[in-house]
């Protein structure tokens, strides 16, 4: 079911069904959108679901300006505060994690549910590719080192959104994931070379109340393993009290 909400004077794209007291909120990955979140969204029970596009991906319009983290999940608050949806489950995977991160950093989260999310920031050694497109940038030859050099992301984005994904994996959010108070679980692939394990465990072991569970699988180990991850999110949301007989 759609309905649609001005947030600073833009349509703001988004989806929403199921029925239950629980409201849970449903982030995508950096060039990602609805339907990536949607295989998990379906699957869920007893809560009603809500998909954004974030701004930049999917149907959502760019930003005017280079948002941070902090600005998206700013924007997060002002979208389901409109929605009148309070204390939200927050899933969300990479990017939409970090979102989540700060979100629950700041406001109101009944618990979170952090799939593939880096949130240390790892400083490193630039190597000889990097350091010639630093050497080039702002020249006429930017834009040839950029397509050899750069990611996949980071080449296939806008300016506006090279801008942004700048700002995004720049940022540490160890101290924001610190402040958490909600309970926590990170999913981690086994096989993820984007978010290592031992920084999914580091991470949790610094937070007030995260557990982690491994999946098989690369950074996107959530879809390789959906029947386990829905499982995991259904379980999650609303436990199921064992009783003696």
């Amino acid at each position: 079911m759609k309905h649609e909400y001005l947030i600073e004077g833009r349509t703001v794209s988004y989806v929403q069904y199921g029925e239950g007291t629980k409201d849970v909120v449903l982030l995508h990955g950096w060039g990602q959108n609805i339907e990536m979140m949607d295989f998990i969204g379906k699957h869920l029970e007893n809560c009603r679901v809500t998909i954004f596009d974030l701004p930049g991906f999917g149907k959502a319009l760019e930003p005017k300006y280079a948002m941070n983290v902090t600005n998206y999940a700013d924007w997060l608050n002002l979208c389901l505060c409109m929605m009148k949806i309070r204390n939200p489950i927050l899933v969300g995977h990479s990017f939409g994690g970090r979102v989540a991160v700060k979100y629950a950093s700041k406001f109101p989260t009944e618990k979170v549910v952090l799939l593939a999310t880096p949130i240390i920031r790892r400083k490193h050694r630039l190597n000889l590719k990097e350091v010639l497109y630093k050497v080039v940038k702002g020249t006429a030859l930017e834009d040839v080192v950029r397509k050899k050099v750069g990611s996949t992301d980071y080449n296939n984005a806008s300016q506006m959104m090279r801008d942004i994904l700048v700002r995004v994996v720049n940022e540490d959010l160890l101290s924001d994931a610190k402040k958490i108070n909600s309970p926590t679980i990170l999913l981690a692939g086994t096989k993820d070379t984007a978010v290592s394990l031992d920084d999914t465990y580091e991470v949790a072991l610094q937070m007030k109340d995260a557990a982690v569970i491994e999946q098989h699988g690369t950074h996107y180990a959530y879809l390789e393993n959906i029947d386990q991850t829905c499982a995991i999110i259904n379980e999650f949301i609303n436990p199921k009290i064992l009783t003696k007989k």
